[in-house]
């Protein structure tokens, strides 16, 4: 496949510009550069001027907010078909978060000045780019609720229940997964440090609700797990 064809091939599959007619498509794509990152590697730092609007087509992404003590604040993991910096692209601020590579990863980028363009003559795409950023503030309303109102234990029981019920596969043991993450990456996430992953892990393995190998997930009680999310931990 030709390096053109493959950028058509990654536009046709994001929720951004996916329902682009042919010549749309083709137009836009003609203004696209593919990059690719190495794990670990930086895409954008919070603070930069916005370059662009990067489109994943491989891999993954973690977009993040740091304090001033060094501690993340995971916003978003993003894969294939999403997109990353709408918002700046459109307001000309500087990116309000970062972002890298969880692995290696490839994006199609396309730069502010072309997008902004594109989109004078493509109102239609401007109106989801409204739609995107505002699927995202309302994630990152859920993020500031459950920082608020819940507790640790209960937020790791969500998103060991989501998992259970999004990947987990059913065994005689219980519902089977394997942590999308590490320890410290899940802290990131849950707005914590490591320590208190690991040991609230620890203590819901001590009640009986699951088995810890490692990365290895086996919920014996699920109903018990959910139970928490509404006993308050």
């Amino acid at each position: 496949m030709s390096d053109h064809a493959n950028i058509v091939s990654v536009l046709g599959r994001s929720a951004l510009l996916g329902n682009l007619s042919p010549v749309e498509m083709q137009a836009v794509a003609m203004r696209t550069v593919r990059k690719s990152y190495a794990a670990g590697e930086w895409l954008f730092s919070e603070g930069e001027p916005c370059a662009g609007l990067f489109i994943v087509s491989s891999g993954r992404a973690r977009i993040f907010k740091t304090s001033v003590g060094g501690r993340e604040q995971v916003l978003a993991v993003e894969g294939p078909g999403s997109t990353m910096a709408e918002l700046p692209v459109f307001d000309g601020g500087a990116y309000p978060a970062s972002a890298v590579a969880i692995e290696d990863t490839e994006v199609a980028f396309i730069s502010r000045r072309d997008f902004q363009a594109f989109c004078l003559e493509h109102p239609k795409v401007a109106l989801k780019v409204l739609a995107i950023v505002g699927a995202r503030l309302r994630k990152l309303v859920g993020i500031i609720e459950e920082l608020s109102f819940t507790t640790i234990r209960q937020r790791l029981a969500s998103m060991l229940v989501k998992l259970a019920q999004t990947e987990g596969k059913k065994t005689q043991r219980g519902v089977e997964f394997r942590l999308p993450a590490s320890h410290q990456e899940i802290a990131n996430q849950l707005g914590t440090v490591r320590e208190l992953v690991s040991r609230n892990l620890m203590r819901l393995q001590a009640e009986g609700l699951l088995e810890v190998d490692a990365r290895e997930v086996v919920v014996k009680d699920l109903a018990g797990l959910t139970a928490l999310l509404e006993a308050g931990g």
